[in-house]
């Protein structure tokens, strides 16, 4: 799969972000726009009421930014931006309700995502994402997947390959950790490098930012288009090889030891770094608890989740990737971590299993 970079333009100093609005839903379309209009820096340059209503009026009202629901008669969210995002490199922010299809609407290039809330009447949490999401997705690189037969592929899947790539071999201990974070555009880049590793790979953790619903979707997800197995974590899973655990929405997720190596700990509690699940609580954890070797890698994101606990590692002796700033949709958690001096080396979405194979085999 090739992918197509672009940077689209933040805007001037002062001048507000222009949103265009698209859903089939007269409430929904009504309350996205009085709340983001809300906020001063943003503009409601108009709306459509489907896809092909959008496709005919964005040329005229050039927006900075497009809100799309996922789920809409006639054409998809997905089958738009398929169609669309080619010519017109545009920064769009999905709103889905629990839907497998936000994933699909993610590999066609949309920025980012925020789940709707089972009643629309219920919203202030919902605005207040979505405001902050539009604010990022404005300084955020496009990014368009070329892949005609993907979607049949997701389909089809149903196991992960019974075809075993070649072993990493017997040198390199069971006793490895690899630790993962992403953000804003991180559930394709990371599924970029998860593609890209054998069935035999080291115990992995994953920490991605998303709504409550979602984690489990997107594991099951992974699970079928990689070679490892893939599942959302549950308090006390044992942390082995071939296996990648996902950090569920809203909880912490943390590498506690046990009897038998090392497990984690899914857990409610307090926001780090301003997020649940929090990448910095499980690199943080990683260099506390962890006394074997380790690797931590820190992908797109908006902000700097993950760069002290990214740090904390690499001083305690890991291995450290950070994305790097051309193939980001954010070059936000990797650019802080490589400024404060916690990522080893850089690499893009699709080298960094390369380079972390390589970094395995030489161990």
């Amino acid at each position: 799969m090739a992918l197509v970079t672009k940077f689209t333009r933040p805007g001037q100093a002062g001048k507000k972000i222009r949103v265009m609005v698209v859903d089939d839903s007269l409430l929904a379309r009504k309350i996205i726009m009085e709340g983001l209009a809300q906020d001063p820096d943003i503009e409601i340059v108009g709306y459509a009421i489907n896809a092909i209503d959008a496709k005919n009026k964005v040329g005229r009202f050039n927006p900075d930014v497009m809100t799309l629901d996922v789920q809409m008669p006639g054409m998809t969210g997905m089958e738009f931006l398929k169609q669309f995002l080619p010519e017109h490199p545009l920064p769009v922010v999905l709103c889905s309700s629990l839907n497998l299809g936000v994933f699909d609407a993610l590999h066609a290039g949309a920025v980012d995502f925020v789940r709707k809330p089972d009643s629309m009447q219920s919203n202030e949490a919902f605005i207040t994402t979505l405001t902050q999401k539009v604010h990022i997705a404005a300084n955020a690189r496009v990014q368009q997947a070329r892949d005609p037969h993907y979607s049949e592929r997701v389909a089809a899947a149903t196991q992960p390959t019974t075809i075993a790539p070649p072993a990493l071999g017997a040198s390199v201990s069971d006793r490895i950790i690899i630790g993962l974070g992403a953000s804003t555009g991180g559930t394709e880049a990371t599924l970029e490098v998860m593609k890209r590793l054998p069935e035999d790979i080291p115990g992995m953790l994953i920490t991605q930012h998303m709504p409550t619903g979602f984690t489990k979707m997107y594991a099951d997800r992974l699970n079928k288009l990689c070679k490892m197995e893939v599942r959302e974590a549950q308090d006390g899973d044992d942390i082995k090889r071939g296996l990648a655990l996902v950090a569920p929405a809203d909880l912490q997720m943390r590498v506690v030891r046990s009897p038998s190596g090392y497990r984690v700990s899914c857990q409610p509690g307090e926001k780090v770094s301003g997020h649940r699940p929090s990448v910095d609580a499980l690199f943080t954890s990683m260099a506390q608890n962890v006394q074997c070797k380790m690797v931590g890698i820190i992908m797109t994101g908006m902000g700097a989740d993950g760069a002290k606990g990214l740090l904390e590692m690499r001083q305690k002796g890991a291995y450290t990737i950070g994305q790097d700033k051309e193939s980001c949709v954010v070059y936000g958690m990797p650019g802080v971590a490589y400024d404060i001096g916690a990522v080893t080396v850089q690499a893009s979405c699709q080298d960094i299993a390369g380079v972390l194979l390589r970094h395995l085999k030489s161990k």
